[in-house]
């Protein structure tokens, strides 16, 4: 069974829907650490209550030292057996040499419709530029940010009214819907990455409506 470590740097609100999708059965795979760059965030205290271990690897004690800070923070993944990385809310860039390290084994969500509004508050981004549809993305980390092959996305609609905090709350539900799912095909080995392209292996009949999946082969 893959082991699964997660790192966050907030509340972790998708720590808590990919591990308790993997308690459930929902996902052949086990959390093995949640790890964190703050050593006050709820989220660690959130792992720890479900279960799962938890320990941070303070980004204020690496300053000017980014790549010794990601391999401070491998060194802990590694030492608990990590087979998957999924970034929850993980508010650092990650260098190339940690990319490399877990290259086409981690993931990430990022809630706004890739490539459209990479970076900090997609939410507001798409606001602020007045689409009508908004949604989330869980896709493949590369060495850029908010970048690599896409997964799964879930669209939802812009509603009258709606400001930072309404748009939010609406896509973080979809968030919560498609983290798990990826997370599955890829612990199933059902994901191949084809160029810019992610194929899913096999069809997947419990598919949620509103999301916009890999094309599935058989």
């Amino acid at each position: 069974m893959k082991r699964v470590g997660i790192l966050l740097s907030g509340r972790g609100s998708n720590m808590v829907a990919l591990v308790e999708a993997m308690h459930a059965g929902e996902i052949p795979a086990e959390p093995a650490i949640v790890v964190s760059d703050r050593p006050e965030a709820p989220g660690l205290e959130r792992a720890r209550s479900l279960g799962v271990a938890a320990a941070a690897v303070p980004r204020k004690d690496y300053r000017g030292r980014r790549e010794e800070h990601d391999r401070a923070v491998a060194a802990v993944l590694d030492e608990a057996g990590v087979d998957i990385v999924c970034l929850a809310g993980y508010m650092r860039i990650l260098t190339p040499w940690f990319v490399g390290h877990y290259e086409g084994r981690m993931l990430n969500i990022h809630p706004a419709l890739l490539p459209s509004f990479p970076g900090l508050h997609g939410q507001r981004q798409a606001l602020e530029h007045g689409v009508r549809i908004a949604g989330c993305t869980v896709h493949f980390v590369d060495a850029e940010v908010d970048h690599g092959p896409i997964v799964i996305q879930a669209a939802v609609p812009v509603l009258p009214g709606d400001d930072e905090e309404t748009l939010s709350a609406r896509i973080l539900a979809q968030e919560h819907r498609i983290y798990p799912l990826a997370l599955r095909w890829l612990a199933e080995g059902r994901l191949r990455i084809e160029g810019r392209r992610v194929v899913l292996e096999g069809e997947d009949p419990g598919l949620p409506g509103a999301l916009v999946s890999p094309a599935p082969v058989s």
